[in-house]
């Protein structure tokens, strides 16, 4: 495994994480750490172990060996304290609420009063950007706009970390715009996993590449474009998965 890795103030910290589903064995060691303040891609090809990753440390995906810290606690302890939100892909709100009581719902979820979850909702509302919508009833929403109240609603907790699982996918070319703007807004340490390499570029702090269940490299776009004396992103993803490009 290559690091090139300048941050420093870790929020989360991987080392020799493997999981395996009965005798399979789908995760072979990855390792890997996110910063505070930052947003961490975990890129990869189709069943490479982003999203079993992400289950992991989400305190979803248990009996793993290796060790996972988020702020020092393991997995389940960080979610069961609230210091962990988690979006899946495949995640929907609450259509017969309007797009204001699904954040509220959740934030009730993630406050101990009133007053901290009315905040909470201000940031998620600030977040959403979707102006008079907010007050309708979500299964009047579009794609994207049902994504964008998703995501506003992971990230208003101020969570130690965030969790989103291809944040962007399915959405068409604005939506995921508006979704990208949504992220950078955020102030917490961000993990996601992206099948898009080149808007990985745009959107993210630090890049890891995982690739049949192992860290092949990790840090910043501009350190692995040098590195690997590219132009962009997808080209890095070529040369260092060991891809041929046939152009």
């Amino acid at each position: 495994m290559i690091v090139v890795n300048t941050l420093s103030g870790n929020v989360l910290d991987i080392t020799g994480l493997v999981k395996r589903f009965g005798k399979r064995e789908v995760l072979h060691g990855v390792t890997f750490s996110a910063s505070s303040g930052q947003v961490t891609c975990v890129v990869g090809p189709n069943g490479a172990g982003k999203t079993t990753t992400l289950r992991v440390v989400a305190g979803i995906a248990t009996h793993y060996e290796g060790v996972v810290r988020i702020a020092g606690e393991e997995p389940r302890k960080a979610r069961s304290l609230g210091m962990v939100s988690y979006l899946p892909e495949e995640a929907y709100p609450y259509e017969r609420l309007t797009g204001y009581e699904n954040l509220l719902f959740y934030a009730k979820l993630y406050s101990r009063d009133e007053e901290t979850a009315l905040k909470m909702v201000e940031r998620g509302v600030s977040l959403a950007s979707l102006g008079e919508a907010i007050n309708r009833r979500t299964s009047e929403y579009s794609r994207g706009m049902k994504r964008r109240l998703l995501i506003a609603r992971t990230l208003m907790t101020n969570t130690a970390l965030s969790i989103l699982d291809e944040p962007t996918s399915g959405l068409d070319i604005e939506s995921s715009v508006r979704v990208r703007r949504t992220i950078l807004n955020a102030s917490s340490a961000i993990l996601l996993s992206s099948h898009n390499v080149l808007e990985v570029e745009y959107l993210c702090h630090k890049v890891v590449l995982i690739n049949d269940g192992r860290t092949v490299i990790q840090g910043t776009p501009a350190e692995l474009k040098r590195l690997f004396s590219t132009e962009n992103m997808e080209e890095v993803f070529l040369k260092a998965s060991g891809v041929k490009d046939d152009r």
